[in-house]
């Protein structure tokens, strides 16, 4: 067993042999920060100030060509080999609430978009609603230990409701079966809440949501919390996608913009011809939050999308002035066995 110190709160838990930092953090009721927990997202870097630690089960691709890695670690990779001392942010409002697995049926379904399907999931008779935090995502559990992760497109609602906007993934069989067969009243069993992309309340500054494709989800949930508040910190939200028919609750965040008028939206389009054809402004998400907000110095950031879309952001906000304890994401990508599934396709393989 050896020990893990937080340095700044003093805080200190142990870590059994083999067990990540995140995962003994967890078992403490520390809440750390993280996402994809494949060591891809970058979302739970540290730095380790005392102390080695090794990475036996994914390496930690979140720290290639990042600048100021060389004392830079993974929590939800690095296994430690002795004790440790770190660096690391707490997300401390997330550390009362319980996470659990439940039973939950389909109460509403909708197509948001040829490819996008919405789902309202409310827990089965007997079981207790969920709670979470805006932005937080939930896991969806299949046979053989098989999990999808989506994030909670809504924060806690009095009826126990639970919104999620679901992708289909050619060759995704869990978001095929969404797309294609799952009716009203069918049961999941899911584990949440997961994630630590939270509002963070202690702060006036001006807030940048930035959202790529599905990753409006979270920033959905966030948004109508910060609404709901009645905040009145200014709040830009730009939503990336390929085509118009993408930015599928686009009426929604034009009605926030209308109603409140410290929010402003900004919709982008990837595809040139689509972009025109629609009347939208043209681009890559990210550089138009750049294009109009070049000093983010006194700005907080919040995005979720795609790791391409993640990484840029993170690269870029840095440069343009953005401290990185300001800068808040969730980054989702396909899971291990479905992206092997797509690339086996791709190759003619299993066809």
């Amino acid at each position: 067993m050896f020990t893990i110190t937080l340095h700044g709160s003093g805080r200190i838990f142990p870590a059994a042999p083999g067990e990540t930092v995140l995962e003994a953090a967890q078992r403490a009721g520390i809440a750390l920060p993280y996402s994809c927990r494949a060591g891809v997202c970058g979302s739970c870097k540290a730095t380790l100030l005392e102390g080695q630690c090794s990475y036996p089960f994914n390496p930690p691709v979140a720290l290639s060509g990042q600048p100021g890695v060389q004392h830079a670690i993974l929590l939800c990779q690095a296994v430690p080999v002795g004790d440790l001392t770190i660096v690391a942010r707490e997300v401390t409002s997330v550390e009362d609430i319980a996470r659990r697995r439940l039973t939950v049926e389909v109460a509403g379904r909708q197509a948001l978009a040829p490819d996008v399907t919405g789902l309202v999931l409310r827990p089965v008779a007997g079981e207790a609603p969920l709670n979470w935090l805006p932005g937080q995502y939930l896991d969806v559990l299949l046979e053989q230990g098989r999990r999808r992760p989506f994030s909670i497109a809504s924060g806690p609602r009095a009826d126990g409701a639970i919104e999620l906007h679901v992708r289909h993934v050619a060759g995704g069989g869990f978001t095929s079966w969404v797309h294609e067969g799952l009716r009203t009243g069918d049961r999941l069993r899911i584990e949440g809440p997961l994630g630590t992309f939270v509002p963070r309340e202690d702060s006036e500054r001006p807030m940048v949501f930035m959202a790529g494709g599905t990753g409006f989800a979270p920033v959905k949930a966030i948004v109508e919390h910060f609404l709901a508040l009645g905040t009145r910190r200014p709040m830009a939200l730009y939503w990336g996608a390929r085509s118009a028919g993408d930015l599928y609750l686009r009426t929604l965040a034009e009605r926030w913009a209308r109603e409140a008028p410290n929010l402003r939206f900004q919709p982008v389009l990837s595809d040139p011809e689509q972009a025109a054809a629609a009347g939208l402004r043209a681009g890559l998400v990210h550089e138009a939050v750049l294009e109009d907000q070049p000093d983010l110095s006194g700005h907080e950031v919040y995005m979720s999308g795609p790791p391409a879309m993640i990484d840029a952001g993170r690269r870029l906000f840095a440069e343009a002035g953005l401290p990185e304890e300001r800068l808040y994401f969730d980054s989702f990508d396909y899971a291990p066995d479905v992206l092997a599934q797509i690339l086996a396709g791709r190759a003619g393989i299993g066809a």
